[in-house]
């Protein structure tokens, strides 16, 4: 009779030792703990690398990107960019189909004094290590002028990469090419009007969702081919310079970074479902608690596991139950 105090024995650790998910998942609040990134301006997330996000300065001494593990705060590669110019203001990185990592050299502190300004497209590399990778140079012009800009995003499914540019007052989502063009100009155009002073956007993994975030707030927007529909506004935490914005890897999350040393990267819930395979806009928006993103006893892991001590519990109680009428 003892087997059966045994099985429930088991269930009972499982229950109790059940923890959160890792860090290392990419879905939790870390700092960038690297003392070399101090003006962390772009953020995005890993697909074939669970728990890594990429970031970069938007002034450097030259073309690097790091690679920096959720889990730790540390980084685990540093990667040279070759076959480009020397930066000017890099701003934006998004992940692109077929893991191509995508870097926008398009800021421009002085309103519109540069006629052009760069993409970058580069592969991801399968192996984390510092390496060099020659990177694709594509020159992008405006169809309406010069402009300041820092949120570059790329769509996960058609690859298309989109703009947006800088305003106090509001400004605009620009469309690129179908395909860029590494000869020649790619002309971007505008194609909706953007309610924020922004400062990073990204999509959701399924690209039904598009966040753009400011320094002092965000929106999201329902991204609805392209016609963007106004969504809620995002809970972005409080930062000292709010500069990026990256959606986890599976889309539960959005992670929201700053400029700084050791700058903090907050993890707030996703609208919805996070963007994974149901329409976007189903849900309200991005929870305020303060848990959210600091591996609390929120955690959907820790419910399982509670639910599961519970069940075996009561369980055990009936079977003592049973055995004292036997």
């Amino acid at each position: 009779m003892r087997r059966p105090f045994a099985l429930l024995a088991g269930i009972l650790l499982v229950g109790a030792f059940a923890v959160p998910a890792s860090a290392a998942d990419g879905d939790k609040s870390f700092t960038i703990k690297d003392t070399r990134i101090t003006e962390s301006s772009g953020l995005a997330a890993s697909r074939q690398h669970p728990g890594i996000y990429w970031t970069h300065n938007d002034q450097d001494k030259g073309a690097y990107l790091y690679a920096v593990d959720s889990g730790t705060g540390e980084t685990v590669a540093t990667i040279t960019m070759t076959g480009v110019g020397t930066p000017r203001d890099v701003e934006g990185i998004a992940m692109g189909p077929d893991n191509q990592l995508y870097v926008g050299d398009i800021g421009d502190n002085f309103g519109g004094r540069w006629p052009y300004v760069w993409v970058y497209k580069l592969p991801e590399p399968k192996t984390l290590k510092d390496q060099t990778i020659r990177a694709t140079q594509y020159v992008v012009k405006y169809s309406d002028g010069p402009r300041d800009a820092e949120s570059l995003v790329v769509h996960p499914k058609t690859g298309r990469v989109y703009i947006i540019d800088k305003k106090e007052d509001g400004g605009h989502l620009y469309e690129g090419p179908a395909e860029l063009s590494p000869s020649g100009s790619n002309i971007f155009k505008p194609i909706a009007p953007v309610d924020l002073w922004a400062t990073d956007a990204a999509f959701s993994p399924d690209g039904r969702q598009l966040a753009v975030r400011g320094y002092l707030g965000g929106i999201w927007y329902d991204w609805n081919g392209g016609k963007i529909k106004r969504g809620e506004r995002l809970s972005v935490p409080l930062q000292g310079q709010g500069e990026s914005v990256s959606y986890s890897a599976d889309g539960t999350k959005i992670m929201y970074g700053s400029e700084g040393t050791d700058s903090p990267v907050a993890a707030k819930d996703a609208p919805g479902d996070g963007g994974s395979e149901s329409p976007s806009g189903s849900g309200g928006s991005g929870s305020s608690d303060a848990s959210d993103g600091d591996g609390g006893s929120g955690d959907g892991n820790v419910k399982t596991g509670a639910i599961v001590l519970a069940v075996a519990f009561v369980a055990l109680l009936g079977f003592r139950r049973l055995r004292r009428r036997r």
